[in-house]
């Protein structure tokens, strides 16, 4: 099947992802855009998991400070190269990452940091199992595993700390 322009135009400013990628995807979706959008977000989740073995060795701080100065976070986003923690894309994971951390003020990156003793669920304490402040539909995890696809590099939360007057 020939996708049109427009249709491969309008998948890619949905999802970020490369022209030719977007084509096979229409083309496999028989020009469905939603469809499509489906098969391009299971093919970066693939990608993603091919690469979480990868070391982390570049990467960023990004600091959030609420409106008021009276709480704030800091989050390491850990990345393959220093080319990519550069992006506009990793930038902006990072800020969100950041004020996720100042909103939701979970104790721990993931579960394997989750202590056995914990009462409270790991959506409630563990960054990468709460659900994403700027859409509820989506997990954090999802959120990162989404920005692997679209640079082609493994990104791992490392480490973070919140602050907040009087805690």
């Amino acid at each position: 099947m020939e996708v049109s322009v427009t249709l491969i135009k309008t998948l890619r400013e949905r999802t970020a992802v490369g022209i030719m990628d977007c084509k096979r995807a229409l083309q496999e979706a028989e020009g469905d855009l939603d469809k499509a959008e489906e098969i391009l977000k299971a093919a970066g989740l693939a990608a993603a998991a091919k690469r979480s073995g990868r070391e982390t060795k570049e990467g960023l701080v990004e600091a959030y400070v609420h409106s008021g100065a009276r709480l704030g976070a800091l989050v390491e986003v850990g990345c393959e190269t220093d080319f990519v923690a550069r992006t506009a894309e990793i930038k902006a994971l990072a800020h969100d990452l950041a004020m996720q951390v100042a909103a939701m003020a979970p104790l721990y990156v993931g579960d394997e940091g989750l202590k056995p003793d914990e009462p409270r669920p790991p959506e409630e304490v563990c960054l990468l199992k709460q659900t994403f402040i700027k859409d509820p539909s989506r997990r954090v995890e999802e959120v990162v595993q989404e920005a692997i696809g679209k640079v082609g590099e493994n990104i791992r939360v490392i480490r973070f700390a919140r602050f907040a007057m009087g805690e």
